[in-house]
């Protein structure tokens, strides 16, 4: 016959579960921070311009690329891509961390997490990939600053300005940011054990991220691909969508300055 909990052991023993999601919550706030600080130092390293790395990349938009200007481009884009988002699914990452803690007492819940964030970055990695040949393209059709920066065509810049502010109030849109927004929905109806069950939550999560977020992305396009000051502002506008109690408000009020924003440099007023 085992002893009856008594109501000391089950409150020390309450404390001390605590006492390791405190420890779990500062390692993982760590871990996204360190991740999104080097992803930051790499696109300041590369933004100064007179780094050996950064001139290659510069030169490459002046000439015909080879394949090591686009493994460098790809790499430029996965790790700006890494810094402006990973930030944004923190609130995500922890809440995996916690359950994923309370849902298994034991070691392996550092582990699980990092699959969780690899499969959320890997996601992003391959959206890199893609704007990396539309960057390539860009460049072939002399539609994009020699020198890293927006677009040369009014015409495009304020197509996709207007494209993102439309897509802004779009079903998608609010299907993915209402993902985004709701983790324990997710972690609930979702949840696979393991590590492998981890990578896949991570790739669907970074999924619905994409399918939220890839056309603001593109706005780099327009604004200066190494622009770093609108880098951050499109890195903070992603992140305020997601936690301000009114997100999607704030992202259909952001479609209609867009929207107006495109319309104006269509026809010319501003450039």
């Amino acid at each position: 016959m085992q002893p009856a909990t008594t109501p000391t052991s089950s409150s020390a023993a309450s404390a001390a579960i605590e006492t390791v999601l405190k420890r779990d919550r500062l390692v993982v706030i760590a871990g996204v921070l360190a991740v999104a600080g080097i992803a930051w130092a790499y696109l300041v390293y590369l933004a100064q311009g007179n780094n050996g790395m950064g001139m290659s990349m510069a030169m490459a938009q002046l000439t015909s690329w080879s394949a090591a200007d686009f493994g460098l481009m790809f790499l430029m884009w996965a790790v700006m891509m890494t810094g402006m988002m990973v930030p944004s699914a923190a609130p995500m990452i922890l809440l995996f961390a916690t359950v994923n803690r309370r849902r298994k007492e034991q070691q392996g819940a550092y582990v699980a997490t990092g699959f969780f964030l690899a499969g959320y970055i890997l996601v992003w990695s391959g959206f890199a990939a893609a704007t990396t040949v539309g960057n390539w393209a860009l460049h072939v059709n002399d539609l994009l600053d020699k020198m890293m920066g927006g677009s040369t065509s009014d015409y495009l810049g304020g197509s996709l300005l207007l494209a993102a502010g439309v897509f802004q109030w779009s079903r998608l849109k609010y299907v993915c940011l209402t993902h985004c927004r709701s983790p324990l929905s997710f972690l609930m109806g979702d949840w696979r054990d393991g590590t492998t069950g981890a990578l896949r939550m991570g790739l669907q999560h970074g999924t619905y991220c994409v399918g939220c977020c890839w056309i603001l992305m593109l706005l780099l396009f327009v604004l200066g691909v190494m622009n770093l000051l609108w880098i951050a502002a499109l890195a903070g506008f992603v992140l305020l969508e997601k936690v301000v109690p009114q997100g999607q408000k704030v992202s259909r009020a952001t479609g209609l300055l867009l929207v107006l924003w495109g319309a104006l440099m269509i026809s010319g007023v501003i450039t």
